[in-house]
């Protein structure tokens, strides 16, 4: 037996062209579980005003889906190629706002080729070492005060009442203030992600006409 048939003897062997069912479910399983624990560690450390419940699920999909894509092309040599040249042509054109939202895709898509690769117990010691560095991270050395810019329009005669409400509040600064024909604009940055929200709540109270929140971080 030649050398290239030794070769092609040990990959084709290494395609069974079967999926066991009991393997596949858990791989899915396990890639539900780090999913899970990624997007506690994604909660607990996101800096904006309300995380969005979709890119959550989302991560938890791109885990299991992933983990699904590699149990099956680990079973056929053929299906694995094709899949190679179908994602080739893919283009995903989604905006993704925030750097750490990009890793943590990333972590999901990671945690679900080893889920998927059979390497169950690696997938849940990495994810748990990953999230407890990047946890000790967060707290020790990169954490900031997360800063917001509060857009704020009234009608003209209300501007001088708002301006004054405004004013005596702490952790919050006038970037630009603008008067028109029949209304005002203020701009503010404040300081801190609980002191954003109850910010929002004085639309209620006020005079205001809108406020918009943006996360300067």
């Amino acid at each position: 037996m030649g050398f290239l048939d030794v070769i092609k003897k040990g990959v084709v062997e290494e395609f069974t062209g079967t999926i066991a069912t009991g393997d596949l479910f858990l791989s899915l399983l396990t890639a539900f579980v780090a999913a899970i624990f990624i997007t506690i560690i994604y909660k607990k450390t996101y800096t904006g005003v309300s995380y969005t419940k979709s890119f959550v699920l989302s991560l938890i999909l791109l885990a299991m889906v992933t983990s699904l894509v590699i149990r099956t092309i680990n079973s056929n040599l053929a299906l694995s190629l094709g899949m190679v040249g179908a994602l080739s042509i893919v283009r995903f054109r989604t905006a993704v706002k925030d750097p750490v939202d990009t890793v943590f895709m990333f972590w999901a898509i990671a945690a679900g080729i080893m889920s998927g690769a059979g390497l169950y117990i690696i997938t849940i010691i990495a994810c748990a070492l990953l999230g407890v560095f990047y946890l000790i991270s967060y707290s020790a050395t990169f954490k900031a005060t997360p800063k917001y810019l509060l857009v704020i329009t009234c009608d003209k005669e209300d501007a001088e009442d708002i301006a004054e409400i405004f004013s005596k509040k702490k952790k919050c600064t006038l970037k630009t203030q603008s008067i028109k024909k029949d209304s005002a604009e203020f701009t503010y940055e404040l300081a801190g992600k609980d002191f954003a929200n109850s910010m929002l709540k004085l639309k209620d109270s006020t005079m205001i006409t809108s406020m918009h929140l943006i996360n300067l971080n």
